[in-house]
């Protein structure tokens, strides 16, 4: 199939350069650049998606988690009034 594309003679001449930048025909260029509108995902890698982290490297900003004792510890601190007799 033959598609004409009427162009400006600026335009045509843009078209013939970038081609030639290129090392392309200007039917080439052209080829390529209708090749990536016909199917856009040839020849191109999908959106780089960011890895995911785990929960623990999410965390790891806060450095150690408390040990058994310190939890133990923690425990008895907060429940040492616990049923408080003054309400």
């Amino acid at each position: 199939m033959a598609i004409t594309l009427p162009l400006q003679p600026q335009e045509e001449a843009k078209l013939i350069a970038v081609a030639q930048a290129r090392g392309l025909s200007a039917a080439d260029l052209v080829r390529e650049a209708l090749e990536g509108i016909l199917d856009p995902t040839a020849g191109k890698p999908g959106p780089a998606k960011e890895p995911t982290r785990s929960l623990r490297g999410l965390l790891a900003k806060y450095g150690p988690a408390p040990s058994v004792e310190e939890i133990d510890q923690n425990r008895a601190e907060m429940f040492a009034d616990f049923p408080r007799s003054d309400i």
